[in-house]
């Protein structure tokens, strides 16, 4: 049950949506930034952008397989050792626990990334745990997702 709409909340919609364009528009690879969305929105539980990103992914021609084993990427051999980094990554920035350092998360970041693109995969995965907290708290109904024709990749 939807408790409030992005339409009737404008300027946090604006607000968020800034952040997406730049994420959208910094140069980071589509398909790593949709498994970094539907993994921290598995942690999460938000099925809103669990459907709306698992769609998009497949609309890029990621591969079901490795959308269904992403929570378990550990477990496989599906994924690039820059893929691990980054999920890594995310999930630490997801939890982020307190009394964690983050510096060896770091230090195996730098070997796939430049520190722009640390930034930048920082950015992505505050934008989509942004996106799941306003999502969840507003209640948006998922499964009605689709994906918009004019998306490219």
């Amino acid at each position: 049950m939807e408790r409030i709409s992005f339409k009737e909340a404008p300027g946090v919609y604006n607000a968020v949506k800034q952040g997406q364009n730049y994420v959208d528009s910094c140069g980071l690879d589509y398909k790593l930034l949709e498994l970094i969305r539907v993994r921290v929105s598995q942690i999460n539980s938000c099925a809103y952008c669990l459907d709306m990103h698992y769609k998009e992914a497949i609309h890029a021609g990621e591969s079901p397989i490795r959308l269904i084993s992403v929570s378990a990427w550990r477990e496989t051999n599906y994924y690039s050792p820059l893929e691990q980094a980054a999920l890594a990554f995310a999930e630490t920035l997801t939890h982020m626990p307190a009394e964690e350092s983050s510096d060896a998360i770091h230090d195996e970041l730098i070997k796939y990334f430049t520190k722009d693109e640390i930034a930048n995969l920082t950015m992505a995965i505050v934008q989509i745990n942004s996106w799941n907290r306003l999502v969840r708290s507003f209640g948006l109904v998922s499964g009605l997702y689709k994906v918009p024709a004019a998306t490219t990749v």
